[in-house]
């Protein structure tokens, strides 16, 4: 182990790992959550008014010149969908989803996993998984796309394919691990003309406008094979579920999706993008059950991820450390112990760039540059993207006359 940070078991003197958890109205047992991992599909062998946000807004000051060579899409005033025995209508489904799909990409995710070997060592496998974005606005330099956490992570190469099956790098600009959301780039130098031609930044709807019953439309990469359609009704708004590190409400749609489509788009009759497809409920006993990310609730997020700086990884031997050993602090113990959750210190190396920024053990490390920590994964794989010798800024918490108060500490990064 390097001197970074590792996990760290808490042993009998520090707060006991198992305690009984505070009791929460659950859904019945046979009701099971696909993991994000298994929505988001295909890993290692087997399984955002106006009728648009207007793009100034979200691509901000910063990014606020737009080219014109990519289109957007147009909604569909006049559309009507009927539901019953008879689904849909299948002329304005067609009409809707020609509309939509240029703004509707496929991701590949290349990454490299530690999986446990026969002799219960470890090793290094690659793994390659699937799953969907959608074409969200573009500055100068950059394509941009929203896809949610879980299709991005624990990335090494990220491929893009357009509705013309050409395809892109694509890197990270931004992630939101408790909305399970990022924003990714492609470089517009790397789109072939032709390509431009093709492609459309999506028109967006309001989520909160939302009836129970009205249509929706499912695109995506599902299993991984390119885009397909599903379609369906809003089946239930204001959905709150018991998926792990997440936060937020969700839309219920009955539309089918499927692994592969995590990331896509979730229509309206006028075929905006309403939602953000993100996790399915599975078990033989329950059917047509999929959920999305409301648009409106993301659209914030989304601003900010869109506006930062687009990342590149360093390589490992350049990469800096922070110098602290921690471990998790979880949903329940920290609702438990009245704690942020975050990265608990539990020992900071001396002379190392945390010792010299002052902190503390018991600190409890909650972000960095403005991306929230949930766990001792989210910051290492920030911590890919900057090089021993450069600052970052962490968002630490400290005990103070028994509440936790957020501080900001500059930590110039030491070398590993």
């Amino acid at each position: 182990m390097d001197n970074n940070y590792y996990y760290e078991m808490p042993n009998e003197n520090k707060e006991p790992e198992h305690e009984p958890k505070k009791e929460k109205r659950k859904a019945p047992l046979w009701v099971k959550f696909l993991s994000l991992g298994l929505v988001f599909g295909l890993s290692a062998g087997l399984i955002f008014g106006g009728t648009n946000i207007v793009l100034s807004r979200l691509v901000g000051s910063k990014n606020s010149a737009i080219t014109s060579k990519v289109g957007t899409t147009e909604t569909k005033d006049s559309a009507t969908i009927t539901s019953g025995s008879g689904k849909t209508v299948s002329s304005d489904i067609a009409d809707i989803t020609k509309n939509a799909m240029p703004s509707v990409v496929s991701i590949t995710n290349m990454s490299v996993q530690q999986v446990r070997d026969f002799f219960g060592g470890t090793r290094e496998q690659e793994s390659v998984s699937a799953g969907s974005g959608i074409i969200i606005g573009q500055n100068d330099d950059e394509l941009l796309i929203v896809t949610n956490n879980h299709v991005v992570k624990d990335s090494n190469t990220l491929t893009i394919s357009f509705i013309d099956e050409e395809s892109v790098e694509a890197k990270i600009k931004g992630t939101d691990t408790k909305r399970d959301l990022a924003v990714i780039a492609v470089s517009n130098s790397d789109i072939k003309d032709s390509t431009k031609e093709q492609i459309k930044v999506a028109t967006v709807g309001n989520s909160d406008d939302l009836q129970v019953g009205e249509p929706a439309i499912a695109i995506g990469n599902a299993l991984g094979y390119g885009q397909s359609v599903t379609t369906g009704i809003i089946s239930a708004v204001n959905r709150e579920i018991d998926m792990e590190g997440f936060e937020g409400k969700l839309i219920q749609t009955d539309a089918a999706i499927n692994p592969g489509n995590s990331g896509g788009a979730l229509l309206n009759a006028k075929g905006e993008v309403i939602g953000i497809n993100t996790v399915k409920t599975s078990d033989v006993a329950v059917e047509g059950i999929g959920y999305a990310i409301p648009i409106s609730d993301a659209s914030d997020v989304i601003t900010t991820l869109m506006n930062k700086t687009t990342k590149t990884k360093v390589a490992e031997g350049e990469r800096g450390v922070l110098g602290i050993k921690g471990f998790d602090v979880t949903k329940e113990n920290a609702e438990l112990y009245e704690m942020p959750t975050g990265v608990y210190v539990s020992e900071v190396i001396e002379k190392s760039g945390a010792d010299k920024a002052g902190i503390k053990k018991g600190s409890v490390i909650t972000g960095i540059d403005g991306t929230e920590v949930d766990a001792m994964t989210t910051l290492q794989e920030e911590l890919q993207y900057y090089k021993a010798g450069e600052k970052v800024t962490l968002e630490v918490q400290t005990l103070k006359d028994g509440t936790y108060e957020a501080n900001d500490v500059e930590i110039t990064l030491g070398s590993n």
